[in-house]
């Protein structure tokens, strides 16, 4: 029975996200960049300086900073260290070279979505904020497209419940903390007919309260744990990896050359050059996609509730968010399991197991105990993060599907909290296959939103600049 609906979920995910959404989600972002003349590459130097320069004034409930580590709260977690090391060891090195490319066009999309959150969005007299791709579909396209804003909130609700802010999350957590603790289940209990390691159960738990503890206190909440615990997490991990490759220095440049080979098919026999090609692209994108978010629609949601009065700007600290998460963590993982050799199926290692492996070998003049601690804390804190984040994304959603039903939201919550405890016993590969399949459906109304709506950006971005100009 396991068997079939495992069989029928990969059916879907491979339609899902098959060639076609990968050329639409590509082509949407080289769409974007030509259409603002490569805005992301030519002002990224502004976008970074307005990351941490926030505004004085303007509507919003977080500053753009915290809105910045809300979003980043929700897409620094498993994917940049699990999902880099199921990418390369499904795709190949080359898996990494598209994940680069797909986020530098994912930049222009990103850059949109903040955009057109703050244009469209709706502040209450309580100064609730309610913004996202529903807003400016139904406010930016008309009423007329309310069924395509009320089809992106209700797939933003399944992502949140049941991808990428649950079940995968508390899976890598779980998974890691086992992987330090207990790796051989010495210790180990009866659930449902199933043996579980003490490790695992307690992680679900302590997990669940601390969740529930930080949810109940809304976005702003949310927001607080999220500026402190992200950045921090975030230099601790790359400081291991810059440490691993300076270590390593020397094998970097073999390792680009077998990622470049990899992307092209030049690895494969002569004529299994473009199947092999496809084959990185598509993994690579996907889970360059799951990890950053562009293009899904989510990040918006949060720049929302920024605390600005000037959409550009806004939009430039949301493109940060995919430059930070995908261009410099997951190349950075990516080029660790690429030297250190991880991603070689004769090792037959998977998911977080991969990264470990990278960490360990890569650092070996530290006792093996050490990279591992520090990768299993890093993949904890980025994965509770991700938890949090998705939970506000998807009460978002929900409130606007159900007409602001807060008693609604309310009951949500709890099956979110939920989920988190159920989290742990749910398999890897069922886990993973249902997340990249709500991907997918939610990024579909957001990216037809962006390109009906590219005029009203290109239009903003050329009048800020004008704006800008005339102050000298």
């Amino acid at each position: 029975m396991l068997e079939t609906i495992g069989a029928i979920l990969t059916r879907i995910d491979d339609f899902v996200w098959g060639l076609p959404l990968v050329i639409i989600i590509m082509a949407v972002g080289i769409y974007l960049t030509l259409r603002l003349k490569g805005l992301q590459i030519r002002h990224l130097p502004k976008a970074l300086k307005y990351m941490v320069q926030n505004e004085e004034a303007g509507d919003g409930e977080v500053s753009s900073f915290a809105a910045l580590c809300t979003a980043l709260s929700a897409t620094i977690g498993t994917g940049n260290i699990v999902g880099v090391a199921t990418a390369i060891c499904a795709g190949g090195p080359g898996a990494l070279f598209w994940m680069i490319v797909a986020a530098l066009f994912g930049m222009a999309t990103k850059y949109s979505e903040g955009l057109l959150a703050v244009k469209f969005r709706r502040v209450a007299p309580d100064g609730h904020v309610l913004g996202g791709p529903f807003y400016y579909i139904e406010n930016g396209m008309g009423k007329g497209w309310k069924w395509l804003a009320k089809i992106f909130a209700f797939f933003g609700v399944g992502v949140g419940l049941l991808g990428i802010g649950t079940f995968t999350q508390v899976n890598g957590i779980s998974s890691a903390v086992k992987g330090f603790f207990d790796p051989n289940t010495a210790s180990s209990v009866s659930i449902f007919g199933m043996e579980y390691s003490w490790a695992v159960v307690i992680t679900g738990i302590v997990l669940t309260l601390c969740v529930g503890l930080v949810l109940i206190g809304g976005i702003k909440r949310i927001s607080s744990v999220s500026q402190v615990v992200v950045p921090f997490m975030a230099i601790l991990y790359v400081l291991f990896c810059v440490v691993l490759l300076a270590v390593n220095i020397k094998s970097i440049p073999a390792a680009i050359m077998e990622i470049v080979k990899g992307a092209f098919g030049l690895r494969a026999a002569a004529g299994g050059m473009l199947g092999a090609m496809i084959v990185a692209m598509q993994k690579g994108v996907a889970r360059g996609i799951f990890s950053n978010e562009a293009g899904l629609g989510s990040a918006p949601i949060a720049a929302a509730a920024a605390q600005t009065k000037e959409p550009v700007r806004q939009g430039f600290v949301t493109m940060t968010g995919t430059f930070i998460d995908t261009i410099v963590i997951c190349t950075m993982t990516g080029l660790c399991i690429v030297i250190t050799g991880a991603w070689n199926p004769e090792l037959a290692l998977e998911g977080v197991g991969v990264t470990t492996y990278a960490f360990q070998t890569g650092l070996s003049f530290l006792p093996p105990a050490v990279p591992a601690f520090v990768l299993m804390m890093c993949l904890v804190f980025f994965a509770f993060t991700t938890i949090l984040g998705w939970d506000y994304y998807s009460e978002r959603c929900l409130e606007y599907l159900t007409g602001g039903n807060i008693k609604a939201v309310k009951v949500y919550r709890w099956v979110y909290i939920l989920a988190v405890f159920i989290g742990p016993y749910m398999t890897v590969s069922a886990v993973w296959t249902i997340a990249d399949i709500f991907n997918g459906l939610m990024a579909l109304p957001n990216l037809i939103a962006i390109v009906a709506l590219s005029g009203v950006i290109a239009s903003e971005t050329k009048k800020y600049f004008d704006k800008v100009k005339k102050l000298g």
